[in-house]
């Protein structure tokens, strides 16, 4: 028995060496190794902080920029993920292998999810390949048994002044220092249709800063075909009740600042409401607020999206049971039915009644993700629940500008929907640069107020944000127990909120 577990501890360690002596990979082999929960979820949120930096930077700054490179080595090095091939890199590459395919689990669920994923990993992938020696390029296609042919000296002479025209940015000095490749040309069929390369002879020619669109396309298929086989065995690791919570709060986790914890309690009027809508709520809110003015009722997903908002930004009980009683009044509910069926919920919501839970805001992916709205609901996302046409009518009764909008639906149609809200708060706002990644309604609308106050009576929440940016630990992602005590308690909570 003993001896048993010392070949498997060596067969382990051997197959790691080897997996690990490059610090790229095509994520092949699953990981073997036994990791704790608190390692399983915390390379998961770290990886996932990693892919939004990703694709945040990705359509702000622009791929080929310098500010895109900046942006990424600084959030890979603070991360401690792997980079540019360091020779002492093991723990960083055993972290990257593992994340990666815990990742593959809480992706795998739906076809926008997997969408998503298999975008942002390659795009990780792309700069990571880019960021690699010649000599350790060629010894990641040898190593995944990419053997392209590499084009000899007395070819590339002779076909020299045929390369150089027919590849972009292509000199006759890159001609001779640097690779060419020979591939099919079916194999390189994205180059071929944008007139990249030189063909003959049913080979394309790759110039060595284009092998990675090949290489790209390889890793996109097998990471496509690996995320549908992980999607038919998930039931099984779904029985698992110790991942089962983990793995459905990833696939939609928020790992910013947590606001339930309110430092503006009290410091908001009810009377500032109407004007705060309109300067620094999130187009989220500000359409479930008009809804509520004009129709004096929410349906309860409204009511708990727009209703823990509020408690986040300030409102206090008191002022909330005020706000929503004297709402619902001015409709078909009279003071008496709001105390009998609907003022248990908002003290339920502050945690004053049932469970004495303290109920989070509702993140951006949250919002995004879960309960979609039907007819007659005003919740969810405007960027992603919207009809296009509707959206676009929206923001020009909002006034911004025919570019702006242009821009922001340019956003919506690649599935951006964090970013295109962030759009809109540039150009509500009149900033160039937002100055942050959006990720919650709340921190729209603190970054708001921190912009049209000069900071002040926000400072605290800055802080706060900021300790929570510098210690990954104290990052909002509960445990597995306190993730499904969240999903229960939530819809608990839900079940409050329900109409007659």
């Amino acid at each position: 028995m003993q001896d048993s577990k010392k070949k498997r501890k060596k067969l382990i360690g051997n197959f790691q060496n080897d997996l690990y002596d490059q610090c790229l990979q095509f994520y092949g082999q699953p990981p073997l190794e036994n990791i704790s929960l608190t390692e399983f979820e915390t390379f998961a949120v770290e990886r996932l902080k990693l892919l939004k930096t990703v694709e945040n930077v990705g359509v702000s700054c622009g791929k080929s920029s310098e500010q895109y490179t900046k942006k990424l080595d600084a959030e890979i090095s603070s991360l401690n993920f792997p980079h540019r091939g360091g020779i002492s890199e093991y723990e960083k590459r055993r972290k990257d292998h593992i994340s990666h395919f815990i990742l593959r689990l809480a992706y795998c669920q739906t076809e926008d999810l997997r969408r998503w994923f298999i975008q942002q990993e390659m795009d990780l992938f792309r700069y990571r390949f880019n960021c690699l020696h010649s000599k350790h390029k060629t010894d990641f296609l040898h190593k995944n048994n990419l053997k392209y042919e590499t084009v000899s000296a007395e070819e590339k002479k002779n076909l020299k002044d045929k390369l150089i025209a027919s590849s972009y940015g292509l000199s006759g000095t890159k001609v001779e220092e640097h690779d060419v490749y020979k591939v099919p040309f079916q194999d390189a069929l994205d180059l071929v249709r944008t007139r990249k390369v030189y063909l003959l002879a049913g080979n394309a020619y790759i110039p060595h800063h284009e092998i990675v669109t090949i290489v790209l396309n390889d890793f996109r298929t097998r990471l496509s075909k690996a995320l549908a086989m992980t999607a038919r065995s998930l039931p099984a690791v779904q029985s698992d009740e110790r991942l089962q919570p983990l793995l459905s709060h990833l696939s939609h986790a928020y790992v910013g600042q947590d606001y339930s914890i309110q430092k503006n309690i009290g410091k908001i009027s009810l009377e500032q409401i109407d004007a705060l809508s309109g300067k620094s709520f999130p187009l989220c809110m500000r359409h479930l607020h008009k809804a509520l003015r004009e129709n004096h009722h929410l349906r309860h997903g409204g009511r708990m999206q727009y209703g823990l908002f509020l408690k986040g930004i300030g409102l206090t009980l008191e002022q909330a049971l005020q706000f929503w009683r004297s709402e619902f009044v001015k409709g078909k509910v009279d003071a008496d039915k709001f105390d009998k069926a609907y003022a248990y919920s908002v003290r339920h919501m502050f945690g004053k009644e049932g469970k004495r839970t303290d109920y989070t805001p509702y993140s951006c992916m949250k919002v995004i993700l879960s309960n979609p709205p039907s007819q007659g609901d005003y919740h969810g996302c405007p960027f992603r629940h919207s009809d296009p046409e509707l959206l676009k009518q929206k923001l020009q009764n909002y006034k911004v500008s025919p570019s702006g909008i242009n821009q922001i639906l340019e956003l919506v149609k690649g599935m951006h929907y964090q970013l295109a809200c962030q759009k809109y708060f540039e150009l509500t706002h009149n900033v160039e640069d937002a100055g942050f990644s959006l990720n919650h309604p709340n921190q729209y609308f603190t970054e708001s107020q921190k912009l049209l106050n000069g900071g002040r009576d926000i400072k605290k929440e800055v802080d706060m944000s900021q300790r929570s940016q510098e210690n990954p630990a104290s990052v909002t992602h509960p445990s597995q127990a306190n993730s499904k005590q969240a999903h229960e308690e939530m819809g608990d909570l839900d079940s409050f909120f329900q109409d007659e």
